[in-house]
């Protein structure tokens, strides 16, 4: 992957990833938020701040949530940024990681 279609998926990624997040924010308790090219999303209760973030020297997207970093790489054949360890696309990883805060199945 070169640098021009990393930059490129990765903008698509965490775009696509913040407008599901806002839609799932009205129904439960978080807050999200892109800034410079990062995506934050945060709790009151319990307290926690997850971060997405493109990672372009290593051409990967990193979260970090629940005290751990995910490092998410680039799946040609399933076109989306995909965990090689649980095999969780960027969606579903931010899914299982924001229902396991708010204790509540949250769905993106």
């Amino acid at each position: 992957m070169t640098e021009q279609e990393f930059q490129i998926e990765s903008v698509a990624a965490l775009e696509s990833l913040s407008k599901k997040l806002n839609t799932a924010s009205d129904e439960h308790d978080f807050e999200s938020d892109m800034n410079s090219g990062a995506l934050s999303v945060e709790f009151e209760g319990p307290k926690a701040k997850f971060v997405v973030s493109p990672n372009s020297p290593v051409r990967q997207v990193w979260v970090s949530a629940h005290s751990r970093s995910f490092k998410l790489g680039w799946d040609p054949i399933r076109e989306a940024f995909v965990h090689p360890e649980s095999g969780l696309t960027l969606d579903g990883l931010m899914a299982d990681a924001i229902s396991k805060q708010i204790g509540k199945p949250v769905e993106l």
